[in-house]
């Protein structure tokens, strides 16, 4: 079910009136920017997981993507919360966009169209299902590379970079597994269709860096943290594909998939074929902030206070 209200360009319109005219250039040439933000049910309410740092990068993605708009970090990150507490949500995901609107086509876009900022929220549960979290998710090795450095912004959240995901999330489905992971233009691994991952070997932790054309991740640098508080050694280096087979434990990360061990990759079997005890140690990290049940210690979660009568 939608919700209600969504937010545009500063207004709450409600869901069914927030349309875009045919003519968008968004729609024709993936000329937008987007972040996916989840707000987690705790005791004292709805709580936004990294608003901040969620926002911030959307600003550093219309600056990549040369899309000027006229909203502050804060005037956004306001716009969230008070989206969340009009939907009347208890958790959601959350889909704030930046993109050029109707006006005339062609590439150059920049003089001729109408910048939208839109904010809407929606219930979502486990990106990869539900059992996932725990059993896992048997995924493929996709025979589609992450761009090159220097043909895609691969750092900036940027629609159009999205076309590249949806072949090899497309790919895995058609093969029968649940995600596809692309490797980089040197035939390292870069990342999921639309996740980070994780790669643990003899008790040392793995992950890809930026030159593998790899999303800076918020659940990534987040995961990193929670890596470095429990004691594991993190190294940023190329990962060959066959290390994948070779793994002890591989797990996803990502705001829609969360923390997601992978079962087997290739058909072939991950460590024991379960969830290791690397990737729940992080998992009851995570879930037990985000949830509330343990302290936020990193200043993580931003509460959507209901308003009081009188207020």
């Amino acid at each position: 079910m939608p919700a209600e209200w969504i937010w545009r360009n500063g207004e709450f319109v409600k869901w069914e009136d927030a349309t875009v005219h045919v003519s968008a250039h968004a729609l024709h040439y993936g000329s937008s920017v987007f972040e996916g933000i989840r707000a987690y049910a705790t005791s004292d309410g709805p709580a936004v997981f990294r608003l901040e740092p969620h926002m911030r990068r959307l600003l550093n993605g219309c600056k990549v993507a040369r899309i000027d708009q006229p909203y502050t970090v804060d005037a956004l990150s306001d716009a969230v919360v008070e989206t969340i507490r009009r939907n009347n949500h208890e958790a959601c995901y959350i889909r704030p966009v930046v993109f050029r609107g109707e006006g005339a086509l062609g590439l150059e876009g920049r003089e001729r169209t109408k910048t939208e900022v839109v904010i809407f929220t929606m219930e979502w549960g486990r990106y990869l299902g539900q059992e996932a979290i725990e059993q896992g998710v048997d995924v493929q090795v996709s025979s589609w590379r992450r761009m090159a450095p220097d043909t895609h912004a691969a750092l900036a959240k940027i629609g159009g970079n999205y076309v590249n995901s949806q072949f090899v999330s497309m790919e895995a489905h058609d093969n029968g597994f649940e995600e596809g992971i692309a490797l980089d233009v040197n035939g390292y691994v870069s990342e999921g269709a639309g996740e980070n991952i994780f790669v643990v070997l003899d008790g040392v932790v793995y992950t890809p860096g930026a030159w593998s054309s790899i999303l800076l991740g918020i659940t990534r640098d987040s995961v990193l943290t929670l890596l470095k508080d429990l004691g594991y050694e993190v190294r940023f280096e190329p990962i060959a594909r066959e290390m994948l087979y070779m793994a002890d434990e591989i797990f996803f990360t990502g705001t829609a998939a969360e923390i997601t061990p992978i079962r087997s990759v290739d058909r072939i079997t991950i460590g024991a074929g379960s969830r290791g005890p690397v990737t729940k140690a992080v998992q009851d990290e995570f879930f037990g902030i985000t949830s509330g049940r343990l302290p936020d210690r990193h200043n993580w979660l931003t509460y959507v206070r209901q308003t009081e009568p009188g207020d």
